[in-house]
């Protein structure tokens, strides 16, 4: 049996199945007029069907040489590098050159954008000469087969968050927990979120039960929870944006009912979003390995809080929120107390005014990470 038997419902695909899946890609009308949509916004919808076939027949020639994984993935980098040269003004990363591209890592990062910040971070691993992480998503995000074709072509696996009773929902966790020290044992490194869900509000802090769904499927082994822990080389990591493409949306959930439930396609407008919306600079910073990061789930996620608080890059944006909420002059930290750009001032001050509590939510989320790395509670 193979080893990636128990994991088959949820693993990436693999180089033997990716000629199969980018087939039955080239051929989903839906899929087909997702991308016409992108590459030809002026197109009418009596007119996708007739572009399909042409659109099928490029994607035909530029793929057929494709025989694994990482050519797919390859492919990708031109896009994602024109993303970050028209949506940025400039991306930036650290912490790399303490890290071992021999060795795989779990990478535990703060949560900011759905889709882009796994993105950005294999960008940079692949730029630094690392291999590529596989990026744990939540079964929330596969709207459809080629969404989850194209996710897990893109070494994303499935968290199933959707499930409902106990029994369900543990043998979920279990599985999750199994596949990640399944693929750290491979020598592959994993990318997980420190909680699920993105931090609205822009305080990044670790849930503690995600250390222990990386518990869990260990605990009947001979190994304590502490050798667990070691044994998955966590590395901290801390993406910071200048400007949040989606942070008004954010605001706005916030301030009407943060626990109320999505709108039908809200998930993907903030995809479109956040990939395309400026972004004025972004960073990402790769902590250290914590060989011993704790006793206790509660213990590891702190030591995980404190090195994102302390990798974050503070932008001026950050610094102007704090000062707005607080007072008091943003520290000496990074580029916080720098001047803001006009472009991005501008754009920054076109973000307010909609509502008194919106506006409040929109400053909370960029002095949030100010008041962290100070060691305050975030100003509310």
């Amino acid at each position: 049996m193979s080893p990636d038997a128990p994991f088959e419902a949820i693993r990436p695909y693999s180089d033997e199945e990716l000629p199969g899946v980018l087939a039955r890609l080239r051929s989903d009308p839906r899929f087909l007029n997702a991308m016409l949509r992108f590459r030809a916004p002026w197109a009418p919808a009596w007119l996708l069907p007739l572009l399909r076939p042409g659109l099928s027949r490029m994607l035909t020639r530029r793929t057929r040489h494709f025989k694994t994984i990482d050519d797919f993935q390859a492919s990708l980098e031109g896009i994602v590098a024109h993303m970050l040269q028209s949506s940025t003004d400039g991306f930036s990363w650290s912490g790399l050159e303490t890290l071992d591209p021999n060795r795989a890592y779990l990478f535990v990062a703060n949560h900011r954008d759905i889709a882009l910040d796994s993105i950005l971070l294999n960008y940079a691993l692949h730029q630094a000469g690392f291999p590529t992480a596989r990026v744990a998503i939540g079964d929330n995000l596969l709207a459809t087969e080629a969404a989850a074709d194209l996710m897990r072509l893109n070494k994303s696996f499935i968290v199933r968050r959707s499930v409902t009773g106990l029994r369900e929902q543990l043998a979920a966790f279990t599985l999750t927990s199994a596949y990640i020290h399944h693929s750290i044992e491979e020598g592959a490194s994993v990318w997980i979120a420190q909680r699920e869900g993105r931090a609205k509000d822009g305080e990044d802090r670790t849930d503690p039960a995600i250390i222990k769904m990386f518990f869990v499927s260990q605990r009947k082994g001979s190994r304590s929870f502490v050798e667990v822990m070691s044994d998955l080389s966590i590395v901290p990591v801390a993406v910071s944006y200048e400007l949040d493409p989606c942070d008004v949306s954010k605001a706005r959930s916030l301030a009407a009912d943060p626990t109320a439930p999505k709108a039908p396609g809200q998930d993907l407008q903030d995809i479109i979003t956040g990939i395309t919306g400026p972004k004025g600079r972004v960073h990402l910073h790769f902590g250290d390995s914590l060989d011993q990061p704790g006793d206790s789930p509660e213990a590891v996620a702190s030591a995980i809080d404190r090195a994102i608080h302390e990798g974050f890059r503070l932008w001026p944006t950050h610094g102007e929120a704090y000062r707005r909420l607080t007072e008091k002059d943003a520290p000496p930290l990074h580029d916080a107390q720098g001047v803001l750009k006009p472009a991005v001032r501008r754009a920054f001050e076109a973000r307010f005014g909609e509502s008194e509590a919106i506006d409040r939510w929109m400053l909370r989320q960029y002095a949030a990470p100010v008041a962290l790395a100070l060691g305050e509670a975030p100003p509310v």
